[in-house]
């Protein structure tokens, strides 16, 4: 196989195409359907995705849900403005974090929250620079969190979001992120409903996406590249429709590319899902082989991104770029709040 360079996965973006606020309806944004075999093109409306979609496919969802994590604070010593961002709990009031500016917060450095009603202490440095803290309050601490805590929205959103849901998908259930699974914000819960109804099965699945999703690749030979750990779960549910799914017929559809990351990562070889949860580390680029993933509904990705590289294996690069091409030369939003595309093997309507 030739060396992939990450300049093979560059496009160039105009600014004013990165969406900085959510629409108002969810299921009103754009959708460009890509055939992933012979790169055909259509323009589509979010909601008509139900269309495309047959009795006996299975739409796989995460199920995660953003945490507030962005938690403005002052020093306890010196009240200079700090500002630590949650990145995993450790134990049950030690977390890794993200502090800014980090040069200033050496172990033993005290941080006082809100009206003091949440305090911290860094106990210690550990890879990357990153601090783990420990945290001191009264009552509950996700309950103070919601209080206190913004969405870590990532950094080319410069809009300060009016309404915390608008970054978390209808049917967010076990806290954890660090960033939504952004191909989900389209759904309503109307929509999800008439998608059961014509006879698709819908399996949650749940990957805690990491701030590594924002990461950007630095060697210029992709392979060289490292991924972040990232905790998934699977549970028999969810693996039995799976399986139901792809036994009978019908297509696995990922509702973004952490889905994908979950059922590609719990497969056995013989693209069997059982119950299990564990940490991956996947990276998928072009020539990956999925065992389980038929179709995917993504967002659109930034540059040269591990995103990018995951989305061209399974349409390939050039069908990918091409579209990429197409959806800015006919203004489609782009990145978290953005438009969506449906990477499927037929624009065949099923209306029944």
């Amino acid at each position: 196989m030739e060396e992939l360079r990450k300049s093979d996965f560059y496009f160039d973006l105009p600014e004013e195409l990165i969406a900085q606020d959510p629409l108002e309806d969810r299921a009103s944004s754009r959708l460009l359907l890509l055939n992933k075999s012979n790169g055909g093109i259509e323009h589509h409306v979010f909601k008509e995705i139900v269309d495309y979609l047959r009795p006996g496919d299975c739409l796989v969802l995460n199920n995660t849900k953003v945490l507030p994590a962005r938690l403005m604070g002052v020093k306890e010593e010196t009240g200079a403005a700090i500002e630590v961002l949650l990145l995993k709990r450790k134990e049950k009031d030690l977390w890794e974090t993200l502090v800014k500016p980090g040069k200033k917060a050496r172990p033993g450095t005290r941080i006082v929250f809100g009206d003091g009603c949440l305090r911290a202490e860094v106990v210690d440095v550990v890879e990357e620079g990153n601090r783990l803290i420990r945290f001191t309050y009264e009552g509950i601490f996700e309950e103070v969190l919601d209080r206190l805590g913004e969405m870590p929205l990532p950094p080319y959103i410069t809009h300060k979001l009016q309404d915390k849901n608008r970054y978390q998908t209808v049917y967010a259930k076990y806290e954890g992120s660090a960033a939504a699974p952004t191909a989900g914000l389209h759904f309503t819960k109307e929509l999800l409903a008439k998608i059961e109804a014509k006879g698709v099965a819908v399996a949650y699945v749940t990957l805690h996406v990491g701030l590594g999703t924002f990461r950007p690749v630095k060697a210029d030979n992709i392979l060289e590249h490292h991924m972040h750990s990232e905790y998934y779960q699977v549970d028999r549910e969810a693996a039995e429709k799976i399986n139901l799914a792809k036994a009978s017929g019908g297509r696995v559809i990922c509702v973004g590319t952490t889905s994908c990351r979950t059922v590609e990562s719990a497969a056995g070889e013989d693209g069997r899902l059982q119950e299990c949860c564990d940490n991956t580390e996947i990276f998928i680029y072009p020539g990956y082989r999925f065992k389980v993933m038929d179709c995917l509904i993504t967002n659109f990705h930034l540059p040269e991104s591990t995103l990018v590289m995951l989305v061209s294996a399974l349409a390939g690069r050039e069908n990918v770029l091409h579209a990429y091409e197409e959806a800015i030369r006919e203004r489609y939003r782009f990145f978290s709040f953005g438009d969506a595309m449906f990477l499927t093997d037929s624009f065949t309507k099923d209306n029944k």
